[in-house]
């Protein structure tokens, strides 16, 4: 799916990274370089939510789009409390991504 969904971000001419774990995504990570972040929930390492933790704890702003398939409410609840931009569950339909990172992008 994350290779899938920077392919069509391409096809859209928006730019797109993909990195397979939270830990790259850091490592990689500078301000003003990311414009959005679509996550995952559950990945190898760290999740989703420490990893929006760890941007806020460094002071960004970065819009976090969440994108899992637990239908947990107090997943939701924390990810949103957190400050994510949207929590959206699998199977998402792709217009509701594009709806979702257009309006996360044009907030900025």
């Amino acid at each position: 799916m994350r290779e899938a969904l920077c392919e069509l971000l391409q096809l859209l001419s928006l730019s797109c990274r993909a990195f397979d774990r939270a830990e790259a995504f850091l490592a990689a990570y500078r301000p003003d370089e990311f414009d959005c972040l679509v996550t995952d929930l559950r990945m190898p390492g760290m999740g989703g939510l420490e990893l929006q933790q760890k941007l806020r704890a460094v002071g960004s702003s970065i819009p976090v789009i969440i994108v899992t398939s637990v239908m947990d409410s107090g997943s939701r609840s924390r990810a949103m409390q957190g400050g994510a931009f949207a929590y959206l569950t699998k199977p998402v339909s792709q217009e509701a991504l594009l709806r979702h990172l257009a309006e996360a992008l044009g907030g900025q």
